[in-house]
């Protein structure tokens, strides 16, 4: 069992090698060659700026780990969680203000990953059938809502979440998904914000040039799994190497990762990491292309359920 870490000595590992300046405003929106997920270092800012957040997480750690002790799970309907979906759109171009037919191939993408229903799904290779899960999640779309702005490009201050600063406002986030469409800086690809956060800023913010699967999405993060590697942190799920070397993703079964993978690693990659265990390449919380990810794993789905369970961070999405 990988050991359980105060989200303080987590964050702290990860941004002391980070650079700062992934947190700035920039006119650079160029498209990003490798993954670049910002939740971390955007959870390291609201550490910062709100002393209390440190405890409510901690505390919402421990009582899903006794939820996943106890195999406690959320009500479900018909076998599964239903999440509405608000999707925002930000745009300044008229390439910008993407499809509706772009924002249902990412809801479908989103069923599909999350239920395992995924046509790559079989490629999980042998050495981790025995832990592949369908987590049972469906995500339906509940409304549009479209905002022009004259914005060439937003940062990670959460602007794009708030009227005020140009952006637009989330949609009852205590019982909804707010995701944001937008043309992003720096050559991030998305973030989310962990549970335990302020309700105002609460959601998913995604790259449209990484969004679904048709119109504006451009290859290598052309089929959606931007947006279910970020709603897979939105459920409480962490980097899969734990953002430290041979770190803690607080999941028992995935194996123990040196750090990030990129593009589409060699079948059976080891980690040096003790064990030398072949690494989880495929997995949707790791940092390779779209084609290459295409699993969960059972012990996070059981973290997920544990976050819907009664006392979890997320239990007003499953009343």
């Amino acid at each position: 069992m990988k050991k359980l870490m105060l989200i303080s000595t987590a964050v702290a590992l990860l941004f002391s090698a980070c650079q700062k300046g992934n947190l700035m405003e920039s006119d650079d929106n160029a498209m990003a060659t490798h993954r670049n997920c910002n939740s971390m270092e955007v959870l390291a800012e609201q550490l910062k700026a709100d002393p209390t957040l440190e405890q409510r997480m901690n505390a919402y750690e421990s009582i899903v780990q006794q939820n996943i002790k106890e195999n406690k799970s959320a009500r479900l309907v018909n076998g599964v969680i239903e999440i509405p979906v608000v999707v925002n759109v930000l745009y300044r171009t008229t390439s910008e203000n993407v499809s509706t037919a772009q924002i249902q191939s990412q809801i479908d993408v989103l069923n599909e990953d999350f239920n395992a229903t995924n046509a790559d799904f079989s490629l999980v290779p042998s050495t981790f059938s025995a832990v592949k899960a369908n987590v049972g999640i469906r995500f339906v779309l509940d409304q549009v809502v479209r905002k022009k702005t004259t914005k060439k490009s937003w940062s990670t201050n959460d602007a794009m979440k708030k009227s005020s600063q140009g952006g637009i406002n989330p949609t009852s986030p205590t019982t909804k998904l707010n995701l944001w469409v937008c043309t992003l800086s720096g050559g991030i690809l998305g973030y989310a914000q962990f549970p335990g956060g302020s309700s105002s800023t609460d959601g998913v913010v995604i790259l449209n040039k990484g969004f679904g699967r048709t119109g504006t999405a451009a290859a290598p993060f052309n089929k959606g799994r931007t947006a279910t590697h970020e709603v897979g942190h939105w459920l409480n799920l962490r980097h899969i190497w734990g953002d430290a070397t041979c770190g803690s993703d607080l999941v028992s079964d995935t194996p123990t990762h040196n750090t990030a993978n990129y593009g589409c690693p060699a079948a059976g990659h080891k980690s040096t990491c003790s064990g030398t265990p072949i690494e989880m390449t495929m997995n949707f919380m790791d940092y390779t292309d779209d084609a290459c990810m295409y699993m969960f794993s059972s012990g996070q789905k059981a973290r997920i359920l544990a976050t819907f369970a009664s006392g979890g961070p997320r239990a007003s999405f499953a009343q």
